[in-house]
């Protein structure tokens, strides 16, 4: 029976600070869409000190951000958006358009076409999230995205270099350099000098997430997006050393993200708790780490492999990183998580920047019924139907019209009749 060493805060808190910035959210996105561009520039200035001539980005200006970085760093850029992009065509490749002939004459096929236009936004407030630019832009791309729209926000008081070039590497066709609500509200229901877009994508924080989620319906979106989550499944095979490591390196992306250990080895789970607190000593970010790991932090203590795999299941956390003598087992047993990281060689960190799978993941248990961000996202798959003979839309006819009277559609059952008269060799 798994058994709790560490406990986090309890849903009915969490709930109370969800409560408040849905209104924020509401109201402001009501303001960009009566205001538009006014608006934009009211919430850039009060919550960004940012209100430039133009929030799009000039070709002099991406020039200029690229010049002020060393080639080392551009070549890095260009190395992880590599791995991405050979990944996401490989993923692309097995999206197959396909047509049958499913009975004599009748033929069914489907289409994967790309979606006409994605905002992508680039979170860059409190860190830079380069790698952001390369999971959502460079994905558009292999995708077929015609028209790639970026946003992030300035970084201590300018448009940050490195993110405009990975935006800009990356394909992005237009950048502007908004935060916050605004910047999502703007992407999605367009203003005076910003064209609209037909989905959204890119993580963001507690507000980011809850204008996408209000946003939803009126474009699409990747993911309902939450704080970021980790979870370790490790047996002795590893040490607390390692472990603490991997948890602090995810709890410092802020102050509500959950970092957990799952255990059979009780030993295991105290020394990571003691290495924790060890390594929060030195930690540079550790005043955000800290706080997350008081008021989100797990231990949890299992019997065996099944019940460790069982618990990470209830848990659907976004990334799973499983450290044991016998890891396959749980690629094999487990169905519930956003990315798995299969031994002590891998981590969460590779993931989110370079290794080539994408970092927007399901998070709050999402993963139980989606997968994250990748090129089939940006991709709708859509029907079509041909029917080729006369005695086929005969066949098909006389089904549907029996099937429309059981419903009780009339017009509909008009639809096929005329068919079975006309091509069935009865006058209409």
């Amino acid at each position: 029976m798994a058994r709790w060493l560490k406990t986090a805060r309890s849903d009915e808190e969490r709930q109370e600070d969800d409560a408040k910035v849905r209104a924020v959210v509401e109201a402001t996105l009501a303001d960009i869409a009566k205001r538009g561009d006014a608006a934009v520039r009211a919430l850039s200035e009060k919550f960004d000190k940012w209100s430039p001539d133009s929030f799009k980005l000039s070709e002099a200006q991406i020039e200029q951000a690229l010049a002020e970085l060393d080639p080392s760093d551009l070549d890095d850029i260009r190395f992880a958006q590599t791995q991405i992009r050979t990944f996401a065509e490989h993923q692309k490749a097995a999206l197959q358009d396909i047509e049958v002939e499913t009975m004599p004459g009748v033929m069914l096929g489907h289409k994967n076409i790309p979606v006409n236009a994605v905002g992508c936004y680039v979170p860059g407030g409190k860190y830079p999230l380069v790698a952001s630019a390369h999971m959502s832009v460079v994905t558009a791309k292999v995708a077929g995205v015609k028209r790639i729209i970026t946003c992030a926000p300035p970084y201590q008081g300018r448009p940050n270099p490195a993110i405009v070039a990975a935006q800009h590497l990356g394909g992005a066709d237009e950048i502007y350099c908004i935060g916050g609500i605004q910047a999502v509200g703007a992407m999605a229901l367009g203003t005076e000098t910003i064209g609209g877009v037909d989905m959204l994508v890119g993580p963001g924080n507690a507000f980011v997430a809850e204008a996408k989620r209000q946003l939803f319906g009126r474009v699409g979106i990747d993911l309902f997006a939450g704080p970021t989550e980790t979870l370790i499944v490790a047996d002795e095979t590893v040490d607390g050393e390692i472990c603490a490591v991997d948890l602090l390196g995810q709890a410092e992306h802020g102050p509500t993200s959950p970092a957990i250990l799952v255990t059979n080895s009780e030993k295991l789970a105290r020394d990571t708790m003691a290495e924790v607190e060890r390594q929060l000593k030195t930690l540079a970010t550790a005043e955000i780490a800290a706080q997350a790991w008081r008021d989100y932090g797990q231990v949890i203590v299992c019997e065996d492999l099944a019940e460790m795999a069982k618990v990470a299941d209830e848990i659907a956390s976004e990334h799973v990183q499983i450290m044991t003598a016998d890891d396959d087992y749980f690629l094999n047993t487990m169905t519930n998580y956003g990315a798995l990281f299969l031994g002590p060689r891998t981590n969460v960190s590779y993931g989110d920047k370079v290794i080539g799978t994408n970092h927007t993941l399901p998070t709050m248990k999402a993963a139980r019924y989606t997968g994250g961000l990748w090129v089939g996202k940006f991709m709708k798959t859509c029907t079509y139907q041909r029917v080729l003979t006369d005695e086929a839309s005969v066949k098909v006819g006389e089904v549907c019209s029996r099937l429309c009277a059981l419903e009780g559609f009339a017009g509909h059952k008009e639809q096929a009749d005329i068919r079975v008269r006309r091509y069935g060799g009865r006058n209409a």
